[in-house]
Parts: structure tokens; sequence; C-alpha cells
């Protein structure tokens, strides 16, 4: 029995944007351009709109957290309760796009209290509301359980939990549910709409995916690619009077899939990675004590021309084994083994493989994008792997092509750090497919993904299957899964009950 956040109800917030804008001079676009929008106190508002309309700036401006930074430039008004938003921290609670940012202290309840503590909650009340708000979003972990040793999906939960905890009069969730297992979704969903029904607080969501949030919402606000309110009201009133629109506009309309390019090989059947009895872990073993694995008894192939979907529930180590098949990590135990055909002389072990030997043979997509940005500029960015392989560097077109395919030409001279969620999430798959490997390793590839990026994305990676390319993906998304082919891979929530299984 999942126990509730707060008998007390707090002030609900009101929001106002009257001709607000935020631009950056580090991008090609503006983020918001005179935007208005008002929000009434106690109003559920679902967020759409295109990869890089602004939705997250929106956010972040509400809970007074885009300050003065270098290079950009703010006007009109963006108000909580009359007042400016930024005058106003701690009235808004924010769980951010990247559940990375979100933690700030090394164990778990610590991490859920700071809220509570930074804004003079008593002490006797602190620990109840931790108790209530890790119970709340399922997180069923030891307090002094380390942050660290949580997956990018436990992340979400621990940022939604501390979030709760803090009881704010508005708050505001960027992709909550986006790295959760289907479970976790309407987990976490639920927990956010018990939370609202009893402390009555205002809620802004961002989801692609309007199926999770629209029969929970009071209202469907959607942002054009300017920054600009393209439709506003009752979600199915919404969803009737601007169906083309809203799927030009790349959002996710329930009971539709964009259109894929479709497949036209199914692979050679090629081994290129093997796997037997393998064993995987991220904690580094001491003398006496290995390291626990995250999954183990795990036996599987990759093969060209074909996908893997790695799956399971949140914790299972999807993450992990990924980050060892790609050579980025050494089995605990068992063995991975590439086949002569990808090693091509480097030797039969990837992880022994130097920097220069993986960036041609297997590519890898970590599942926080920022980990792998390497340059100032999005266009050396797509260059840098090409750079390590080529001495002249010399290979424009390819740089230009993925630019154009995944919509990223209009950031082409932006720093990587300022792009939306999205964006970086594309440009990281980018990266990784610019150098051509025969193995791509990807983490979550389709995350924070509008319909139709989504669909050049999913395009884009039928292609590399076509030309004979394995591509490995860890997802939770079925439509991607699906539409990919291939076998799966599921691991169980706890290895020590046995092996994943293929499918």
């Amino acid at each position: 029995m999942v126990s509730t956040l707060s008998r007390q109800q707090v002030h609900p917030a009101e929001v106002s944007a009257v001709g607000w804008g935020w631009r950056h001079a580090g991008r090609a676009d503006a983020a918001l351009t005179g935007l208005n929008l008002h929000i009434s106190p106690g109003e559920r508002v679902l967020l759409l709109g295109p990869s890089g309309a602004g939705k997250s700036t929106l956010l972040h401006g509400l809970a007074g957290v885009l300050g003065d930074e270098e290079d950009s430039d703010e006007y009109g008004r963006l108000q909580i309760d009359g007042y400016p938003a930024a005058a106003l921290r701690g009235r808004a609670g924010l769980m951010q796009q990247d559940p990375e940012a979100s933690v700030v202290l090394s164990r778990i309840g610590d991490d859920v209290a700071f809220g509570p503590e930074n804004l003079a909650v008593p002490p006797a009340e602190i620990w109840s509301r931790v108790h209530r708000a890790l119970d709340a979003v399922g997180l069923n972990l030891p307090l002094q359980g380390p942050t660290s040793k949580l997956s990018g999906g436990q992340k979400q939960r621990l940022a939604l939990a501390g979030l709760l905890a803090m009881q704010p009069g508005l708050l505001l969730l960027d992709e909550p549910t986006a790295n959760l297992d289907p479970d976790g979704v309407n987990q976490v969903r639920d927990a956010v709409v018990r939370s609202l029904d009893e402390t009555a607080a205002t809620m802004v969501v961002v989801e692609h995916r309007v199926a999770v949030w629209a029969d929970v919402v009071d209202r469907m606000v959607v942002l054009s690619d300017e920054g600009t309110v393209l439709a506003d009201g009752a979600p199915a009133r919404v969803l009737d009077d601007n169906r083309r629109r809203l799927q030009d506009a790349g959002v996710w309309v329930p009971g539709r899939r964009p259109e894929v390019e479709p497949r036209h090989n199914h692979g050679s059947g090629v081994q290129l990675l093997r796997t037997l009895d393998l064993s995987v872990s991220r904690e580094k073993g001491r003398r006496r004590h290995p390291p626990r694995p995250a999954a183990a008894g795990i036996n599987t192939q990759v093969a060209a021309g074909q996908a893997l979907s790695i799956t399971g529930p949140n914790g299972a180590g999807k993450s992990t084994l990924a980050l060892t098949l790609a050579g980025l990590l050494p089995p605990v135990s068992g063995h991975v083994t590439a086949s002569e055909a990808l090693a091509a002389g480097a030797g039969p072990d990837p992880c022994t493989w130097r920097p220069k030997d993986l960036i041609s043979r297997i590519g890898t997509v970590f599942q926080e994008p920022e980990h792998q940005f390497v340059t100032h500029r999005v266009y050396d960015e797509l260059a840098f792997g090409l750079r390590q392989l080529h001495d002249d560097g010399n290979d424009a077109g390819r740089v230009e092509e993925l630019l154009e395919r995944l919509r990223l030409s209009h950031v082409a001279g932006a720093n990587p750090f300022t792009l939306s969620g999205g964006e970086k999430r594309r440009l990281s798959v980018a990266t990784a497919l610019a150098a051509r490997p025969d193995v791509l390793v990807l983490d979550e590839p389709t995350f924070g993904q509008d319909a139709n990026t989504w669909a050049e994305l999913a395009s884009l990676l039928n292609s590399q299957l076509d030309a004979g390319a394995a591509v490995v993906s860890v997802t939770h998304d079925e439509d991607f899964t699906e539409l990919l082919g291939g076998s799966r891979l599921h691991l169980d929530a706890q290895p020590e009950r046995g092996a994943g299984h293929e499918q």
C-alpha cells in the first residue's frame, strides 16, 4: 500500500507570462519569443511542442534558475503570484530533464531531505516527508544507500521524491517519466496525481508522450517551434481541433506512430560480438571482495545488419551491460568476444582496444549525452571522431549530412551544452554515427524526441542496419523496439534470480 504524501494543503501558485522571451547568443535560434500565457492556481497543465521549442527554458525560468547567464537576453514579464519568478525561488519545485543534475548529496535519504531542510521545514517533519515521498515514487531502497549507484531511472524517481517532499506551490516536471520502465511510468504519474490531489498545487509537466498525462491534466498548451502558443485548451478539444497541426509540430498524438523509412535488407547475420556467461558491474573490485554484479549469466550475440534491444526494469543493469559490450567496462566474469570480422586485427577483447580502434568499430551513446561532449561547437563535436581517424579531418559532407538528417543544422555553431535535451540526445547519436562504426551501442536513444525527430532518428538507424551495421539499444520505447525488429534481451530486476533471456 502506498502511503499518502501530505494531509496539508499548500497555497497553489499563479503563473503569468506577458510577452516573455529568452534567447542565448550561442544558439542560432531563439528559445522563446514573446510568450503570452496565464495559468490559474491549482491548474494542471501539459506543455507540448517540438524538440527545441523552449519548453525546458520556460520551466527553468519559472523556477528562477535561468539566472543572468552570459550571452543571454530576457525580456517581457514572467511572474508567479504577481512577482518576478526569479524572486520567488522556493515557490516552485523543478524536476530537471537530466536526473543527474538533481542529485546533490551522496546518500538517498539526505538527498530527498535536502529541499525541505533548505525551506526550513521543522526537523521532526522532514524525515516523515522523506519516507512518504520515497514510498510514493516506488524507490524502496535504504536511506543510507549511495546515490552514485542508482540507475538513470532510479535517479528520476529520486528527483521526484525530493520535489514532492518540498511540497511546492508550483510543480514543474521536465520529462519526468522518460527513462522509466512501463510500470515506473504509471507509478510516477500516479504519485504526482496523488500529491496534487492532497496539496492542490499547480503543475506544469513537459512530456512528449501525450497519452501518459492527457487524462489527468486540465489543460494542454502546445508551443510552436518559434516558442509561441500554437494551441491551448482542454486536452480532448485541443486534440480534436488541431490534430493535423499537432502532428506537423511533432506532438505524439495518441493512436498515431509517425512514418519511418522502411528496412530494405535484413542483415547478413554475421556474428560481430558474443557474450559467454557474462557478469557486469560498475563497481571496482577489491582484494577478496569482488564487485557485486548488476546483471549476470548473460549469453547473447550481436550480428551485422540486425538489432538487439536490451529491456528490463530500472536498476536491472541494462546500461552497465551496454558499456561492457562497447568495451568501456571490463567484465566481472565471463567474456565479451569480438569476431575477426569486427576486430580486424585489434584482438578479441574490445576492452583492450585503443580509443582509435573503438571509434571505427563500436560507437557508443551514453545515457547522459553531456558525458560524451568534448568540444565547444556542435559542428566540431560531429567532426571530432572523424579527425581521430583521418589526418586531414576533411569529411565535411558526412557532418553536413548528419546535421541535416537529425535537424541540427540551425545549431551547428552553438555550444552543445546550450541545446535542449532532445537536441543533445540527437547530437550524441550523430557523434557515434559520424565514424560509421560496425556496431552502435545506444542507451535510451529516443529520450526527449518529438514524433518528427523520433521518426528521423529511427529512419537513420534503419539505414544503418541496411548498410550492415549492428544496432544495440537500451530502451523502454516499445514503438522503437518493434520498429527496429531483431532480437530482445530482457534483464530481470534481480540478477541473483537468474540471467537475462532472449526473446
